[in-house]
């Protein structure tokens, strides 16, 4: 049963603005700024957030805030319950197309699926689930992205073997070309103006309506997406949503992309783990016990076979949970919406605040420390609190392909044996609040630690 929601005063208001939404802006939430994301590392900004919400939450009895920006009211659940009603109910009435995201991502990707119409979603939504294999937890073209990890991973390999170390950067660029080559194919892999353009609008996305659009720039970044696809072999994404559907396939390129950069900052955080703890970094090497696996080898079956890595998959779920790469899950009414006595106007803004509830000590025994067991036993996948790719109807379609590919490479990594910088906060429990994928360096493997 949903509770009425409570008015903040304009006190708690002001404290909610500065310790929960303005970090959040500050570091961006469609492109990180290095600068504020070391910031919010220093000053452990998710902690102070959980902190104020839970507290606002035993003072107004587990009731959703009321958070007014002008015009604009924000609604900030605070119980597992509320975020269940607003995820099941998407994408009508609650609809993913907030107003802040159609601001941010018309920038660069205006026919994207996150924030179409339903009339448009209705079309689309089949398409991406299509081209992302949404159901199987293996991709059926898995040795076609396999391959690719195996080309990104055999880079960062050599670069380590030649430096000596390996940087958030050096790592950042070649999962960029990880991402093109499953994407588009291998021939697209060094397509680097491609990215430096993508990046570009994004960053403008950052400021969503205050940043006037440049639709120069997004021209330049539809040609290159339109080449490609129409290039792109049939075992890439690009590939299999243009044999569904060449008209639609383009349009939902980009949002492709943008979400790998997430998942590249997943797999950086539980490579970071991994290296501080060789009970994690040993057991994701037993799963991949090999030096090469032809592709073939490695496509396994929808329920779980060989190239499923489960326990990878575990480790990167549980990066994402205590570090999460999506801030904030927005959604908006599309109609009046009674909750719990009180009728909300259409247009009501919904805020669900990642690291609130993936971190609630109140409720998770394991909130700040690095449990990957809890996604291979059920608990945490059964906890609507925890929703690392969203949920519902409306959930991200790609979790199963982003989980593959990052599952492979991390693995990969893990064999290694790197150090990494940040090691002696990230090797025992309980957890950084918050990490900065961007300032994390590893360095060459330890005596008689590399490959098993």
């Amino acid at each position: 049963m949903s509770l009425a929601p409570v008015e903040l005063t304009a006190a708690e208001s002001a404290r909610v603005l500065r310790a929960v939404l303005a970090p959040l802006v500050a570091q961006g939430a469609i492109v990180r700024r290095p600068r504020m994301t070391a910031w919010a590392e220093r000053r452990q900004s998710d902690r102070e957030s959980r902190r104020l919400l839970t507290a606002l939450r035993h003072r107004h009895d587990d009731a959703p805030l009321v958070l007014r920006l002008g015009p604009r009211r924000l609604v900030l659940v605070t119980d597992p319950g509320d975020v269940e009603r607003l995820l099941v109910g998407s994408p009508e009435p609650f609809t993913p197309a907030s107003n802040e995201k159609r601001g941010a991502l018309a920038h660069f990707q205006p026919q994207g699926l996150l924030i179409s119409a339903p009339s448009d979603r209705r079309l689309r939504r089949p398409l991406n689930e299509r081209a992302l294999d949404t159901p199987h937890a293996v991709h059926e073209d898995a040795p076609s992205h396999v391959r690719a990890v195996v080309r990104a991973a055999g880079e960062l390999e050599r670069r380590v073997r030649d430096t000596g170390s390996l940087d958030a950067g050096t790592f950042m660029a070649a999962w960029w070309r990880l991402a093109l080559d499953v994407t588009f194919g291998a021939a697209a892999r060094d397509d680097d103006r491609l990215v430096a353009v993508l990046s570009a609008l994004r960053r403008d996305a950052n400021w969503s309506w205050l940043r006037p659009r440049r639709p120069w720039l997004r021209a330049e970044l539809e040609r290159r997406v339109a080449r490609h696809v129409a290039r792109a072999p049939s075992t890439s994404l690009a590939g299999r949503a243009r044999d569904a559907d060449p008209d639609q396939a383009p349009g939902q390129v980009p949002h492709w992309l943008f979400a790998f950069d997430a998942a590249g900052a997943t797999t950086l955080r539980a490579l970071a783990v991994a290296s501080a703890r060789e009970d994690v970094r040993s057991r994701l090497v037993d799963e991949l016990p090999v030096d090469e696996l032809a592709a073939e080898e490695l496509a396994g079956d929808e329920d779980g076979g060989a190239a499923a890595l489960p326990y990878g998959r575990a480790c990167l779920l549980e990066a994402v949970r205590l570090w999460p790469t999506t801030f904030a899950i927005l959604r908006d009414s599309l109609r009046p919406t009674d909750w719990g006595g009180t009728t909300l106007p259409a247009g009501t803004g919904f805020v669900v605040v990642s690291a609130f509830f993936h971190r609630d000590g109140e409720r998770l025994p394991f909130a700040d420390d690095f449990v990957p067991e809890a996604w291979l036993d059920g608990r945490a996948s059964s906890d609507w609190g925890l929703v690392p790719f969203s949920g519902g109807p409306a959930g991200c379609p790609g979790r199963n392909l982003v989980l593959l590919v990052a599952s492979h490479l991390l693995t990969r990594l893990a064999r290694l044996g790197l150090d990494v910088d940040r090691g002696r906060y990230l090797a025992r429990d309980p957890l950084p609040c918050t990490v900065d994928h961007l300032g994390l360096r590893f360095t060459a493997p330890r005596a008689g630690a590399g490959r098993p």
